[in-house]
């Protein structure tokens, strides 16, 4: 399942969201492909989306959830990349 959190994380003059799957790699990517989201968008394991496109995305499927939520079925799906993963450690 494909999962978006609030826009909460501010850059760039806007605020963020993250977009992941609870399941695999595959299905975010295309989900995010089928939906016009950049693959610059990509950190490791989740994409970035401006709040501007919150409601589109949930409109196209992703479930909206908090971002609790969203970090506790990411790592219970296996597919968090933790920082220490991140910076090569």
């Amino acid at each position: 399942m494909v999962l978006i959190d609030d826009p909460s994380w501010p850059a760039h003059g806007t605020l963020w969201a993250h977009l992941v799957s609870d399941d695999n790699l595959a299905e975010m990517h295309a989900f995010a492909a089928a939906n016009g989201i950049p693959e610059r968008g990509f950190d490791h394991d989740h994409y970035d989306v401006p709040a501007e496109r919150h409601a589109e995305l949930i409109a196209a499927g992703a479930t909206h959830v908090s971002g609790h939520e969203l970090v506790r079925r990411l790592i219970g799906s296996g597919l968090r990349v933790t920082m220490r993963e991140r910076r090569g450690r």
